[in-house]
């Protein structure tokens, strides 16, 4: 089931195809026990504190425990290079800020200290996207990436309010998310088409029946004020901060309500704050396209080595459009007694063009799927969707239709979707009417939305380093200049990388890591249109 705009892209899920082939050996699934509660006092959401006691809260940081099933499960995090560990804490902040001394929840964080004390710069809070992935299962999975950086910095992340153990949205059980995932989510029949509009109207009633009283809160607007909420806690002067796809999109947000408490930020893999929901779903249908043309480019150029059936790259296409439709028709075996479905395919294949690293298992699924095996299809549609090989959803794709449809005031109608949808085919004859039939995704959403897109000018702010990636397909390149321009003159200093994936600086390019670094650690801008290939 796609999601409802391209604030979906999450450099986060990167690290969940890493256990894809583990996930192939995954038999039936369970039911787990609900997530923690984030609320404050055990959950006794009737904890009441002032703003001023809110700001000069101290953290109580102790050994991180074990990662909940909502954020992703797994085991603690290990010790970093000369053993240092990580801590974790909670810190309360207000449930509605619009009644700054009523109802709080607490936020769950995660740091590693500088290894130089001396040297110490201040926090660095990073959010690697989602929106709905959990900063504190994200953070450890990619912490080598930013050893240098912790060399003066103190590494933070968080689990963002309604992520993973800060107070988590919950929707459907796992059962039932079986099932929502494997539904048609292209359909092609009126008798389809009904079938999906009523299970979007069965999920939004089970995240209102579930996560009723959060679901007004969990915005970026108040996410981003919990950001300004942590630095005064953290005992920073300016926010210093490391946004990655949506966590992009909250770091305009944020500078454009603190724009005096910018202090050295880098937005990677950067959203396009100037499109709606359906600019943002096409945009994505034509990056995620330009990335499969990639695929299909290399696959061609390897000759006999490539598995998949063509000679040129639109002849690559046909076969893996004639696979879906086939699939479409048939769902064909995939991990013990689940099936695969042409929509887990399409989210498997998307899931895997998230990183160039992933496309010999996209090439080796395809080729296996021709054969009737899709359970590396399936496994990589799990990784997307938070599923882990005992059945148990992660809260990743609940929070993120959260957040989504609390932000965005769009609400398609099944009539309005299927109009855009030549448009979308003609962008994309893969992803087209995936991420077309996306859109109806908050349709049914209990909660209105707050903007047509997100205002993120900031003037005064200090320089932000933007960097936009050619070959994105989540977020596409030309969202990095419109986020530069959205900023403002003198803010947002646009560095292009030539690569493929979603992102520029976990791709180990050495001129972005080195252009990043010099501008954290020393503060030296690089020059405005800046190349790196």
């Amino acid at each position: 089931m796609p999601t409802s705009s391209a604030r979906r892209g999450t450099a986060h899920t990167l690290a969940a195809v890493t256990a894809a082939a583990a996930l192939l050996a995954a038999t039936g699934c369970s039911d787990g026990g609900s997530p923690d509660s984030g609320r404050s006092n055990s959950g006794n959401s009737n904890s009441r504190a002032t703003p001023s006691d809110l700001a000069s809260q101290r953290l109580d940081w102790k050994a991180c425990p074990t990662p909940s099933v909502a954020e992703g499960g797994g085991p603690s995090p290990s010790p970093l290079p000369g053993g240092a560990t990580w801590e974790c804490a909670s810190m309360k902040a207000p449930l509605d800020y619009a009644k700054p001394d009523g109802d709080t929840i607490e936020l769950a964080l995660i740091r590693a200290k500088a290894a130089d004390q001396a040297k110490r710069i201040g926090s660095l809070v990073f959010n690697f996207g989602g929106p709905g992935g959990s900063g504190i299962t994200g953070l450890p999975s990619f912490a080598g990436d930013y050893e240098k950086l912790r060399s003066r910095y103190d590494l933070v992340s968080f689990d963002p309010r309604g992520v993973g153990r800060s107070d988590p949205v919950e929707c459907e059980s796992n059962k039932q998310l079986d099932a929502y995932y494997a539904q048609d989510s292209t359909p092609d029949t009126p008798s389809e088409e009904q079938s999906f509009v009523k299970g979007i109207g069965t999920y939004s009633s089970a995240c209102e029946k579930r996560s009723g009283q959060a679901l007004p809160y969990v915005g970026t607007v108040n996410a981003a004020r919990d950001m300004e909420l942590m630095r005064k806690v953290l005992g920073d002067d300016k926010l210093n901060y490391f946004g990655i796809s949506y966590g992009t999109e909250l770091g305009g947000v944020y500078a454009h309500l603190y724009p005096k408490s910018v202090g050295r930020a880098v937005f990677d893999a950067v959203v396009d704050p100037t499109q709606d929901s359906e600019q943002g779903s096409l945009g994505q249908a034509k990056g995620f396209q330009l990335a499969l043309d990639n695929f299909s480019k290399a696959c061609v150029a390897r000759g006999d080595a490539c598995k998949l059936p063509g000679s040129t790259p639109k002849e690559i296409e046909s076969f893996i459009t004639g696979l879906l439709g086939r699939i479409d028709k048939q769902p064909i075996t995939g991990i013990g007694a689940r099936k695969l479905t042409q929509s887990q395919a399409l989210n498997g294949i998307a899931q895997s063009l998230y990183s160039k690293d992933y496309w010999p298992l996209l090439e080796q699924g395809l080729d296996e799927a021709d054969g009737g095996n899709g359970g590396l299809l399936l496994a990589l549609s799990d990784a997307m969707n938070g599923r882990n090989e005992k059945g148990q959803y992660s809260n990743i794709q609940a929070a993120n239709a959260a957040i989504n449809c609390v932000d965005s005031k769009e609400r398609y109608t099944l009539a309005q979707t299927k109009a855009k949808l030549p448009e979308f085919r003609k962008a994309s004859p893969v992803f087209g009417d995936y991420l077309g039939w996306g859109m109806m995704a908050c349709s049914k959403w209990p909660v209105p939305g707050k903007w047509t897109h997100p205002q993120v000018s900031a003037p005064g702010s200090a320089p932000i380093l933007i960097i936009g990636n050619t070959g994105d397909p989540a977020t596409p390149y030309a969202g990095a200049k419109a986020m530069a321009d959205a900023l403002g003159k003198g803010v947002g200093v646009e560095l292009t990388y030539r690569g493929q994936g979603h992102g520029s600086y976990d791709s180990g390019n050495p001129c972005v890591q080195k252009a990043v670094n010099n501008f954290l650690l020393n503060g030296k801008v690089p020059a405005a249109g800046t190349v790196c290939r």
